[in-house]
């Protein structure tokens, strides 16, 4: 048990756990049930270790026999994981107007490598001087590279193809497969 008598953290411990009863758990898990507070500290001290309070709406709350450092430590970690799972990030494919399929292929492996990971992908053709008064044979560059990436994992349009003052440009993100697949019923390509 630590020396100080007030911690600085929200949660409260030890002293300043102010319930007159409380339901104590040990550091195994198991339940000690209710028991006065006087008693589940005196329990705390014998194993060398804090009694902290875990449930602040519950009445009688629940408190655990556990080291404070450790319970912090946990705390933490298990905020910090439940932030970061819900980030994706847009990336980028870019395609040329003279691509060659060995070229397309090689963009449809690394959109395949960034769907598989979460992340949705911007697929963008940018249109110099003369090839913008070709933009069907840019269309049908794009179709292309959609063929082959659905050879490789299913996708989904999220933004269809749109012409911007540099070129095309859509947006693409996995299909979520159910048990019997994904639907091949669905049109993917714009």
């Amino acid at each position: 048990m630590q020396k100080r008598k007030y911690f600085s953290d929200k949660t409260l411990a030890n002293q300043q756990i102010r319930a007159r009863r409380v339901r104590v758990v040990d550091e195994a898990g198991k339940q000690l049930g209710v028991m006065d507070l006087r008693e589940a500290l005196r329990a705390a001290r014998k194993h060398n270790l804090d009694l902290i309070q875990v449930t602040k709406k519950v009445e009688p709350p629940v408190c655990k026999i556990t080291d404070y450092g450790k319970y912090l430590y946990w705390e933490k970690k298990k905020k910090k994981s439940t932030q970061t799972k819900h980030t994706s990030e847009l990336k980028g494919i870019r395609l040329r107007f003279a691509i060659s399929q060995h070229d397309l292929e090689i963009r449809a492996r690394q959109a395949e490598k960034f769907l598989k990971k979460g992340h949705k992908v911007r697929v963008e053709m940018n249109l110099r001087g003369r090839e913008k008064a070709l933009p069907n044979f840019a269309r049908e560059k794009i179709n292309k590279f959609l063929e082959t990436l659905d050879k490789l994992v299913p996708y989904k349009v999220e933004r269809d193809l749109r012409k911007q003052p540099r070129g095309l440009t859509m947006i693409i993100v996995r299909k979520a497969v159910g048990p019997a697949g994904p639907n091949k019923n669905e049109s993917k390509n714009p």
